[in-house]
């Protein structure tokens, strides 16, 4: 894997808590936390992003795609929030429960569990290569 360089990390470590700190501030009803959280996960999906594999194990390749899924979810769920703070698309009323009302919990938690579980296996295939190198 591709090592992110110190300003990268940093980045994707503020964008993390961001996202913690954002849906956090959700469950105490906090308008601001919409704000924090859309940036904080666009900082991480980026850094995610930005770390590559050029490797030829298939498992890891795999696993790489399945972090991007997860990105593109986060990204997804900070929209739906800013959605379910106010209908700024100007959907009907009924859409909007069905579709949008916080729904953006259900994404953010799919994304957070595949994000655990392909981080969790990159780390453990990433060991079995070293061991075979």
């Amino acid at each position: 894997m591709r090592q992110l360089s110190k300003l990268e990390t940093v980045i994707m470590l503020v964008g993390g808590l961001l996202m913690v700190v954002g849906a956090g501030g959700t469950m105490f009803l906090q308008s601001w936390a919409t704000y924090v959280f859309a940036p904080g996960a666009l900082m991480f999906s980026a850094m995610q992003m930005r770390q590559t594999y050029d490797g030829r194990n298939f498992t890891i390749r795999r696993l790489r795609r399945l972090l991007l899924v997860s990105d593109v979810l986060f990204l997804i769920a900070a929209l739906l929030m800013m959605l379910n703070q106010s209908n700024f698309i100007g959907i009907s009323q009924l859409a909007y429960v069905q579709y949008v009302h916080n729904n953006w919990i259900v994404v953010l938690l799919v994304a957070a569990i595949l994000q655990l579980y392909a981080s969790h296996r990159i780390a453990n295939e990433l060991e079995k290569e070293a061991k075979k190198r």
